[in-house]
């Protein structure tokens, strides 16, 4: 079923090894002109591949990046003085809001004496001058003595 394992010498090849051709640049007929950027157009390159194609294009050069600037080096006191003053500046705005917070706060309990003062100043007044159960006048009360209407029952 499987043929019988004989042992091979490894064959030595000949290998062909194909260098793409490049084709002169052709002449082209001039044509009419257009607005071109400034600089010089590359030439067209045309190259044959080893299965006979032939590939024409540009030659693209990378692009070189433009050189960086060299950053100057920010010394460590520098940037403590300016995390220092940010710190300082949010414990500041804290304090404020605090303040702010601490007055509303006192302005609002405030308000809450006054309207209980009010309530209760409205339920004494009505308990003084309310004529309920004292049908005609007005009673008092000295040491078992009880004046009304200016008659003493004693």
């Amino acid at each position: 079923m499987y043929p019988e394992h004989i042992p091979h010498v490894p064959a030595q090849r000949a290998v062909e090894v194909h260098q793409p051709t490049p084709y002169p640049p052709t002449v082209a007929v001039p044509a009419p002109l257009a607005p071109v950027q400034p600089g010089t157009v590359p030439a067209v390159a045309s190259i044959v591949l080893p299965d006979g194609r032939v590939v024409t294009g540009y030659a693209i050069n990378p692009v070189q990046p433009e050189p960086v600037a060299a950053k100057p080096a920010v010394s460590r006191t520098a940037v403590n003085v300016a995390v220092g003053g940010v710190g300082f500046l949010a414990v500041c705005g804290g304090l404020v809001l605090l303040t702010s917070f601490i007055a509303a706060l006192t302005a609002f309990i405030t308000q809450l004496i006054i309207l209980a003062a009010v309530i209760f100043g409205g339920w004494i007044a009505v308990q003084i001058f309310s004529t309920r159960g004292h049908q005609g006048g007005t009673t008092v009360n000295i040491r078992k003595a009880v004046f009304k209407r200016n008659h003493f029952h004693g």
